[in-house]
């Protein structure tokens, strides 16, 4: 793929084969899933899939890649589109929501998973599958002025109470911080198996080694 010259000039070629053949599952198409796959595939990776049951609406569109004549369409299969336009890269869209019933079925076989979904319950169907068949999980949250990326072993879904995933307060410049050090996280993984986890505060810029 010679679109990614400079990324493999940077990296190695080592890591940027590793990066192409590792079978990825990303859990939602929203702020931070759909910014990731694509920051993904244009770093080289070619075995995407993409999980999300939700329609594009006009309040995604400052902090999600899509375009206005997409509204309506189903997130998954419009960031697979958008992926294979810009790149001729292949990301298999999954538009179906994440049960107790489906998450073992469509997360099984990943060699790594990451969780940008925006509700418990999906979260902990999530969590449940990834543990029961020891697949690295990889979780990414926003909250006003905070987010933070937090691989599994540390990580303790937070609570619903009374959550509302259609209005709460969103920064895309943190949307942006939050998607570049879930790449990052991953490609330290893929390279050496570390697993760091950051928190992230857009006030003071800063991104920290996360504390639990």
């Amino acid at each position: 793929m010679t679109f990614t010259l400079h990324e493999t000039r940077y990296r190695g070629k080592e890591l940027l084969h590793k990066l192409a053949g590792a079978r990825i599952t990303v859990c939602g198409a929203g702020a931070l899933g759909a910014n990731l796959v694509e920051q993904l595939a244009r770093c080289g990776a070619n075995g995407l899939t993409v999980i999300d049951r939700d329609r594009l609406e006009e309040q995604n569109l400052a902090t999600q890649p899509y375009g206005r004549s997409e509204l309506g369409g189903h997130k998954a299969n419009l960031l697979s589109a958008l992926v294979y336009r810009s790149l001729g890269l292949q990301v298999t869209a999954v538009a179906k929501e994440l049960t107790p019933d489906t998450a073992a079925r469509l997360l099984r076989g990943s060699q790594l998973v990451v969780d940008c979904l925006d509700n418990r319950a999906g979260r902990l169907c999530v969590q449940e599958a990834c543990r029961r068949f020891e697949i690295p999980l990889l979780h990414g949250g926003l909250n006003g002025d905070y987010a933070e990326v937090v691989w599994d072993a540390a990580y303790t879904v937070p609570s619903g109470a009374g959550e509302d995933v259609c209005d709460y307060p969103l920064a895309r410049n943190l949307v942006t911080l939050t998607v570049s050090t879930l790449a990052e996280s991953i490609l330290s993984w893929l390279d050496c198996e570390v697993q760091q986890s950051w928190s992230l505060t857009l006030r003071d810029f800063a991104i920290r080694p996360w504390l639990v």
